[in-house]
């Protein structure tokens, strides 16, 4: 499976690529409002898990993104490259965009899926059900032990950040840092 939606991304056109990442982006933050109607009380219920005057955005989400994207320079340096690719599909996505709209699309990444699994499933569910939930929906991940583990301790690592700190938006921060480094990273590369 994970080969063939490698094989699918090459054969899509950099406009189809890029309108494929907004569809599944915009389906997660519809599938988020449909659930969250469902599960929360009320907007206000929604809303309380967000506070974007903590210093803690910063100071925990900053730093979490930090120690994340030096384990995985690590791992990239030290492991062959073949551990760690997702079938080129990251590459296809961020190598021809330009750093605002990477900026961007990392930030609607961010929102939409930290919305859906720590805002909306970790928050009625847990962590465990998030956690695993955040995996599959990274399915490219799955064929590859090294992606495997490193997405399932993101999310946990995340989740757990959620649960200590109650605020949403150190998550969406960090998950966002993490994101925009690596997405540089590849158009970087790819110049």
């Amino acid at each position: 499976m994970g080969k063939r939606q490698a094989d699918i991304i090459k054969e899509l056109t950099d406009k189809q690529v890029l309108f494929h990442l907004y569809l599944t982006q915009i389906v997660v933050l519809i599938v988020s409002l449909i659930i969250g109607y469902l599960l929360f009380d009320n907007i206000d219920s929604f809303l309380n898990l967000w506070d974007l005057k903590d210093i803690n955005i910063i100071l925990v989400g900053g730093s979490t993104a930090v120690i994340v994207i030096m384990i995985d320079f690590m791992l990239m340096k030290y492991l062959p490259k073949s551990m760690y690719d997702d079938g080129g599909i990251n590459e296809r996505i961020f190598q021809n965009r330009g750093i605002a709209h990477i900026f961007g699309l990392c930030l609607l990444i961010a929102l939409a899926e930290e919305i859906l699994f720590r805002g909306v499933i970790q928050t009625h569910f847990g962590i465990m059900i998030a956690s695993i939930i955040f995996a599959l929906l990274h399915i490219r991940y799955l064929y590859k032990w090294v992606l495997l583990i490193s997405v399932v301790l993101l999310s946990f690592l995340l989740g757990y950040i959620y649960e200590v700190t109650g605020n949403l938006a150190i998550t969406v921060f960090a998950h966002f840092m993490i994101d925009f480094v690596f997405a540089v990273k590849i158009r970087m590369e790819n110049r």
